[in-house]
């Protein structure tokens, strides 16, 4: 018997929580909704979800925060779906560690096709082998990094843009296909993202970010990883 993926709905709208709840139930999902932050943070830890739908505007702690914690401690997949349709907004949700971003007004259809695009990602990320390089060991099933023999802590963002990386090594991928293959869908028309996450994964795994030895700019198109596969 299959198991269905647990959904946990952050969000105060009383009628939005029962659109999504009663469409991803008739299609086979496990829901639970709180109605506030702290609501949503104590959800997290009893509920165990598989993925959360967050809403940015809430009475207590917003949207903003809530990601920062979850990416601070948990792998959890992250959709915001939010009122604020900025770019600045999209760019910051995802800058945060946000897995996607919808806004509203919203097709239920549109959310449960990107809950199923990023419940397949994570699970995708989730198997599979260890990349073994001189100083650094990517576990992608346990999602554990080492570097030098002592643990990086990295966000779920982080080290998805890092296994896509070594386990290409020496490929060149410009910022529009890590977007795409990362991501996973198609960018808000800012990929600055991007070099931010490359400078946050330099400034914890290289002794040197300024020179670095894992993760090269290749000027003009993007990056690509350099290493020596001990494997």
């Amino acid at each position: 018997m299959s198991i269905s993926p647990r959904v946990l709905i952050i969000e105060d709208d009383a009628n939005i929580q029962k659109i999504l709840s009663l469409y991803l139930e008739g299609e086979g999902f496990e829901v639970r909704t709180a109605s506030s932050g702290q609501e949503g943070l104590q959800c997290l830890h009893d509920y165990q979800p598989d993925l959360v739908l967050l809403d940015i505007m809430l009475p207590d702690i917003d949207g903003w925060e809530i990601c920062r914690r979850i990416r601070q401690e948990e792998e959890i997949p992250v959709i915001m779906v939010t009122a604020l349709d900025s770019t600045r907004d999209k760019v910051t949700g995802l800058e945060l560690g946000s897995d996607d971003y919808i806004t509203k007004p919203f097709e239920p259809r549109e959310v449960l096709a990107r809950v199923r695009a990023v419940l397949r990602r994570s699970t995708h990320l989730a198997r599979g082998s260890t990349l073994e390089y001189e100083g650094l060991t990517i576990d992608r099933e346990a999602r554990r990094v080492r570097v030098d023999g002592r643990d990086v802590h990295l966000t779920a963002k982080e080290f998805d843009l890092l296994w896509m990386l070594a386990y290409h090594p020496g490929q060149v991928f410009t910022r529009d296909q890590l977007l795409d293959r990362v991501w996973g869908y198609e960018f808000y028309g800012n990929i600055r993202t991007v070099d931010v996450h490359i400078r946050h994964l330099r400034e914890k795994l290289e002794p040197d970010p300024d020179n670095p030895a894992y993760i090269r700019t290749v000027w003009g198109v993007g990056y690509k990883f350099q290493g020596a596969n001990l494997q």
